[in-house]
């Protein structure tokens, strides 16, 4: 019987006011809401007695503080290439306003003035999953959706544009693994049960 590869498990943080409102939320550092509190308090149940070699966190303090709730914070090491995609000039807005200027603009194939692309994204996941496979045992990362959609993609080998198939709700998980040799998502998008 083949031996279980170390797996990477991944943390959406949970919900702000802009991402409740649908605001493109990169690198502003938007806290918690009170229900984003209580949805990242819910990993702790859900992650309790997992042990990561490895624990790594957006210094952004909407994943960070999602880390600390789940019962990571003392273990976790601030990671930027964790950071949300840089959204230049659309930062704070939401889709439809900028698709009243470009019409069906996405953030996956549509210019972002001041940002990055998924090309630039998809550089910092790859630097990330490089360290995770580095780590010797399973790795837990907090992180935002784009960024990790992102590094979802490149884990499966897809360009990083692919991240647009691969939604991932706020306060949510996924864990990435292998089928033998090959890279997979053995789990996604799974939403953690509310506090009490």
């Amino acid at each position: 019987m083949e031996a279980r590869r170390p797996q990477i498990w991944l943390v959406r943080h949970g919900e702000t006011e802009w991402s409740r409102t649908e605001r493109h939320t990169g690198r502003t550092d938007i806290p918690l809401s009170a229900a984003g509190e209580r949805d990242a308090a819910g990993f702790a149940p859900r992650l309790a007695g997992r042990r990561f070699a490895l624990v790594l966190a957006s210094p952004l303090a909407r994943a960070w503080d999602t880390c600390w709730l789940a019962g990571f914070g003392e273990v976790a090491e601030r990671c930027d290439d964790l950071v949300e995609w840089d959204y230049g000039a659309f930062e704070g807005r939401t889709s439809a306003e900028i698709r009243a200027e470009r019409p069906g603009w996405t953030i996956w194939t549509g210019e972002v003035p001041g940002g990055e692309t998924a090309e630039d994204v998809g550089r910092r996941a790859t630097r990330v999953i490089d360290r995770a496979a580095a780590a010797g045992g399973d790795v837990l990362l907090c992180a935002h959706g784009h960024l990790l959609r992102v590094l979802g993609a490149v884990w499966a080998g897809l360009p990083p544009r692919d991240g647009r198939a691969l939604a991932l709700a706020t306060a949510s998980l996924g864990v990435l693994g292998y089928e033998h040799e090959t890279r997979v998502l053995l789990a996604w998008n799974v939403t953690v049960p509310l506090g009490p």
